[in-house]
């Protein structure tokens, strides 16, 4: 069998129990694309090829021994922000360039004893800060569709790995669009979950209040079988919930007849390109011949969701952030003077542009005199947005929007930082209100992807995941491939 690293879980899950493959020949195959590509791609930073070839002889040895599991022996990227046991994780920052974990993230552990195998780590904005992956300390990741363009971000290097068949799937982080853009720019599926269905301990926070951990995956029921092994309440993180996680699998190809989505007009602006327009178009009129119903609906609140974004999302980095002052751990600089310089010298020079921005502006909205104005009239908008969200679910299943106003934008295209942050208009307000969202993809137009966004109400991923299923089987029968061979 050729081309192993192409395989989904799914077709990779029937090789293995066949006794077709191992998975030792299975990530092999993976270990092998890496090489091959990521010097031009820069997806990864971290290849763990020692450790990931003795996890995959033990899950040949499980298998042997009769186990079964959807993830076992299936090779897998994690996004650099989720630590992990002896492997380095940097957040993509100088300050943590020399940080190995103590132990690893939940998600980490439940994929570990799932017989899944960690091949490394990806490339992403510093701290999960920005919307393309340029921000990173250890160079840009590019879209393996246009090595001009960029992946999205802040999970790009995750996407473009997934993209690029570097693995089987992915794991990344969602705090306003993280892993839902990237997505749409290389063309594979993207899951935010609701925010409580999947344990962030162990994720390098960027906001408390909005970072999900999510899979990235080349198909719906991939997605499906990666989130069954990775939701759930976790006792060392009080914001996972205690209801109960769904089957995933089940009903995943119920037809939609019945089924009623929404329309919302506040998603179609006029500075919606035409291509994002037509992209959500198509997969209205699939939706509409699968046996799905549509109901226009407004959402006003959505107008002020990127603001409001922006005001809560850095006042929780600034919080964040404040740990890093290279006493504990991370880079300090030694040839300080007193402590002033110390704290002056360990920061401004470990930090990227980005993270200094960002922290700045959080300090200010949290400080004397700043805090109502801005920071709890942002919270106050806020519950709109959810308690709208709420209202809509009560009447549809889902909500169809564009992922982004664009198609993956060129490598340095966007230096105005407001421009990079109007790339998360359609996705912030989900993570806002913290229900599960999903991008699929959609349609090609001038040789560059375009996806389309799902929504659902908070914890039915169940639902969103069988909506997305049908609608992503009937957008991608024949799809195009990806052929980096050359």
């Amino acid at each position: 069998m050729k081309d192993l690293n192409k395989l989904t879980i799914v077709e990779a899950r029937k090789a293995l129990d066949n006794k077709e493959i191992s998975s030792l020949d299975l990530t092999k195959a993976c270990l092998k694309q890496i090489e091959k590509l990521n010097a031009d791609l820069n997806a990864c930073l971290n290849v763990s090829s020692d450790s990931a070839l003795l996890q995959a002889k033990e899950a040949d040895k499980r298998i042997k021994e009769g186990e079964k599991g959807a993830l076992l022996g299936i090779p897998y990227l994690a996004k650099d922000n989720l630590l992990t046991k002896g492997i380095k994780t940097t957040a993509a920052s100088k300050i943590l360039e020399n940080y190995v974990a103590p132990y690893n993230a939940t998600v980490i552990s439940k994929l570990e004893k799932a017989g899944a195998v960690l091949l490394g780590k990806t490339n992403l904005d510093e701290f999960a800060h920005g919307g393309s992956t340029e921000n990173s300390a250890y160079g840009v990741v590019k879209n393996p569709w246009d090595k001009e363009r960029v992946p999205g971000g802040s999970s790009g290097g995750s996407a473009a790995a997934v993209t690029a068949d570097m693995c089987i799937f992915a794991l990344g982080t969602d705090t306003g669009s993280s892993i839902r853009q990237p997505a749409s720019f290389c063309n594979v599926v993207g899951l935010k979950p609701s925010y409580g269905r999947v344990s962030r301990y162990g994720l390098i926070s960027m906001t408390s209040s909005t970072d999900v951990v999510g899979p990235i995956s080349k198909t719906v029921v991939d997605t499906a079988i990666v989130l069954s092994a990775i939701a759930g309440n976790d006792k060392k993180d009080s914001s996972t919930s205690d209801k109960e996680k769904d089957n995933y699998i089940d009903d995943i190809n119920k037809p939609l007849k019945g089924k009623k989505i929404a329309w919302v007009k506040e998603y179609f602006p006029k500075t919606l390109s035409q291509e994002a327009r037509d992209s959500v178009l198509l997969a209205k009129k699939h939706l509409e011949d699968l046996g799905a119903k549509f109901v226009e609906i407004s959402l006003p609140a959505t107008e002020y969701a990127i603001s409001v974004y922006y005001i809560i999302t850095p006042a929780e980095i600034s919080s964040n952030l404040a740990r890093f002052d290279g006493i504990r751990f991370g880079f300090n600089y030694r040839e300080a003077k007193n402590i002033k310089q110390y704290y002056l010298e360990s920061r401004g020079r470990s930090f990227g542009a980005e993270a200094k921005r960002r922290i700045m502006l959080g300090t200010y909205v949290l400080s004397s005199g700043y805090y109502d104005d801005y920071y709890v009239k942002a919270q106050k908008f806020r519950t709109m947005i959810s308690r709208e969200f709420e209202d809509a679910f009560k009447k549809v299943d889902a909500i169809l929007s564009p992922v982004s106003p664009t198609s993956a934008f060129k490598i340095g295209e966007k230096t105005n930082p407001l421009d990079m942050y109007l790339e998360d208009q359609f996705l912030s307000a989900p993570s806002l209100a913290g229900i599960c969202s999903i991008s699929i993809p959609s349609k090609f137009v001038s040789k560059l992807p375009f996806g389309v966004q799902l929504m659902s109400a908070r914890f039915e991923e169940k639902k969103l995941l069988n909506i997305s299923n049908i609608l992503f089987n009937s957008l991608n029968q024949g799809s195009k491939k990806l052929d980096l061979s050359n």
